[in-house]
């Protein structure tokens, strides 16, 4: 208070000194004298004002925060979530191949038992015609002439006559039931082969509608995301008196930071697995030379665009990627992660050479993989990450900690 009243006393006191005052018999009564209007000291109230603004823009600023690393998380989680139905499609893809395949090899096997069959068939109906004209069969023939045989030598050349006749007789009667019942079970095989690929081609279909409706909801979460990010940004440059620029690089540079420190936890819980696991004494095999064409190949790739099932020239998904590497590098691997993994032998992280492959799933089970990279060395390595991304270079952390790694 005692500040306050400063300026108001001194300009009483130079009023004073100027005779502005009129004198003393004639002053009126004395009246308190109002505080200028500019006045920089601010009161009790203007200060718990002002802290309870800051507060709010405080909480302005951490909510915006917040909002904007949700945002961040969910356009991470729509990426895999679209990644994910990609490869769920490529799976499909994949059975289909091979339904179809055994399919293909199915007819072939019934059409051969067939084939055997008609000419099993055959035989048996000239066996049948034989002893329609003969109005007997071989055996009773044979026998006949068993019973009018003269001597010892003929005897013992008749009775051979019957088994003989026997054996041919039940050799082409067994011969004609064994082909019958296996064309019946090939063409029981081969029917069950084709309604596995009719299934396997629409669960094909299934997949690929899946995938377009993954991807086209997206596409719309990254747009929505996006137009939400800005407008955070702008809340949060009005908040701090700052410009959206500013804020967006602060929050680029927060996001580069957490992303290393993410990076930083995977890696050391790749290298404890590591460590709590021991290494098989047996050295995993290994090509020098498969392995850099693979990554040569990849190399010459990135900037090309994600597209889901691509497998070039023009784009690649993640296994496309990878399969389409390693076909330079002399290995042939499916065009599904979750295949190329049961393909290759599994190493560790210790055991990690340039070439081999790296898997992530979300449920710790290989069959659930959902997307693969090619390890290149020095914790690098090469991906086409998700729709919407290009192929690039990153480090091996950059999705976490690996659940699988293995060798083509």
């Amino acid at each position: 208070m005692a500040r306050r009243m400063l300026p108001a006393l001194l300009l009483a006191a130079a009023a004073g000194l100027l005779g502005l005052l009129p004198a003393a018999a004639a002053a009126p009564a004395p009246t308190r004298l109002a505080a200028p209007a500019d006045d920089p000291y601010p009161s009790t109230e203007d200060i718990a004002k002002a802290q309870a603004d800051a507060d709010a823009r405080a909480g302005d600023v951490a909510a915006i925060e917040a909002r904007l690393t949700a945002a961040q998380a969910e356009l991470e989680e729509a990426g895999r979530a679209a990644e994910q139905a990609v490869e769920a499609y490529n799976g499909a893809q994949a059975r289909l191949v091979r339904a179809r395949a055994e399919s293909a090899a199915a007819a072939e096997r019934s059409a051969a038992a067939e084939t055997a069959r008609a000419a099993a068939a055959e035989r048996a109906a000239g066996l049948l015609a034989e002893i329609y004209r003969q109005g007997a069969s071989p055996q009773l023939s044979a026998l006949n002439a068993l019973l009018g045989a003269r001597g010892p030598g003929d005897l013992s050349d008749q009775a051979a006559a019957v088994g003989v006749a026997g054996a041919q007789t039940r050799q082409i009667l067994d011969d004609a039931t064994a082909t019958a019942a296996a064309a019946a079970r090939a063409r029981t095989a081969a029917q069950a082969a084709e309604d596995n690929a009719r299934r396997a081609a629409d669960a094909v279909r299934l997949a690929k509608e899946q995938a377009e409706a993954r991807l086209t909801a997206q596409q719309a979460q990254v747009a929505d995301i996006g137009h939400r990010r800005e407008q955070l940004l702008a809340d949060l440059a009005a908040a701090r008196n700052t410009t959206v620029d500013l804020e967006r690089q602060r929050r680029e540079a927060l996001e580069a930071i957490a992303a290393r420190q993410a990076e930083e936890a995977a890696k050391a819980a790749a290298a404890a697995a590591a460590a709590n696991r021991p290494d098989p004494a047996a050295n995993r095999p290994w090509s020098a030379d498969g392995a850099a064409a693979a990554i040569a190949h990849a190399r010459a790739l990135i900037g090309l665009p994600y597209i889901w099932g691509g497998e070039g020239p023009d784009g690649y998904d993640c296994s496309g990627l990878t399969m389409t590497a390693w076909q330079r590098g002399g290995k042939r691997l499916t065009h599904f992660a979750a295949d190329q993994y049961a393909q290759s032998t599994p190493v560790s992280y210790r055991q990690l050479r340039p070439g081999d492959l790296v898997f992530w799933t979300k449920t710790g089970r290989a069959a659930d993989i959902y997307h693969v990279a090619l390890y290149i060395g020095d914790d690098q390595m090469i991906e086409a990450p998700r729709p919407g991304a290009a192929i690039k270079q990153a480090s091996l952390w950059i999705m976490g900690t690996p659940d699988f790694y293995a060798r083509p």
